[in-house]
């Protein structure tokens, strides 16, 4: 337990000081955001639920067949 409160603690601290670091994690964030919300939102639409219009198994299973 010891070893986890070491690993903590080098961690809080190296994150607590940082000046630079802290803005470059926040232009991280703010892509992420931007990639997995606005894109997946307006890019990639729920095929399925257009297409199926209430039974996914049986879309899929048709889909499937050759």
């Amino acid at each position: 337990m010891n070893t986890l409160k070491r690993i903590w603690d080098l961690y809080y601290d190296g994150f607590r000081s940082m000046t630079l670091g802290r803005t470059l994690w926040t232009v991280i964030l703010i892509k992420l955001v931007v990639i997995f919300l606005v894109l997946k939102v307006f890019f990639f639409p729920n095929y399925l639920k257009q297409h199926a219009k209430g039974n996914e198994a049986e879309f899929v299973a048709t889909e499937l067949q050759p």
